[in-house]
């Protein structure tokens, strides 16, 4: 098992190469991922990307549920978002609660995004409805998909870590609140 790397460790912060050579080595590295995600159980973990585990390559596993199929993402990129229902100009959070009123345009509740990498801070982030991704599996196939729902924002969430930021950079570039858990509360982070 890998051991997952924390800030402040410049790893984190640092975009990743593209991966190149698709051999056993990769294939032993997805497999010490993703047993790594399935031992975190508190907080149980959704995605690892190769930075959090102190690789910088360009790939990430995610398990969006508890007896989710692990699936791996190789060399991703998003060629293609939509923000929201009924193409809104301001992004949602998909897999929060309540609806979208088209006519009074109510805003969904925004679900607190978590990171192995961040023990014990959360804060909301809005992310993009549906993306379409282009990436390799670990054979090097290509595949185009689109993803809604909480895998989007999982894979949303995971492709910044490739790109070195990471989920507080984003909440706080959205002017919202970061809370620490203490003692199984959430407060407030004073910053």
């Amino acid at each position: 098992m890998l051991k997952i790397v924390k800030i402040p460790n410049s790893v984190l912060t640092t975009p990743v190469k593209q991966v190149e050579e698709f051999n056993s080595e990769l294939k032993r590295l997805l497999t010490e991922m993703e047993e790594t995600l399935k031992a975190q159980i508190n907080p149980q973990g959704v995605g690892l990307a190769a930075p959090q585990v102190g690789k910088s390559q360009a790939l990430f596993i995610i398990k969006p549920g508890k007896n989710a199929k692990i699936e791996a993402f190789i060399n991703p990129k998003i060629l293609k978002t939509i923000l929201g229902k009924l193409n809104q100009s301001k992004s949602v959070h998909p897999s929060a609660g309540g609806s979208i009123n088209s006519t009074k345009r109510k805003k969904k509740k925004v679900r607190l995004e978590g990171c192995l990498s961040i023990p014990k801070i959360w804060g909301p982030v809005h992310r993009a409805e549906r993306v379409l991704l282009s990436y390799q599996d670990e054979t090097g196939k290509s595949i185009k998909k689109w993803y809604s729902g909480f895998k989007s924002v999982i894979i949303q969430h995971e492709l910044d870590h490739l790109q070195g930021i990471l989920f507080t950079q984003r909440t706080l570039e959205q002017k919202n609140q970061l809370y620490e858990e203490q003692d199984g509360n959430l407060e407030k982070l004073e910053y």
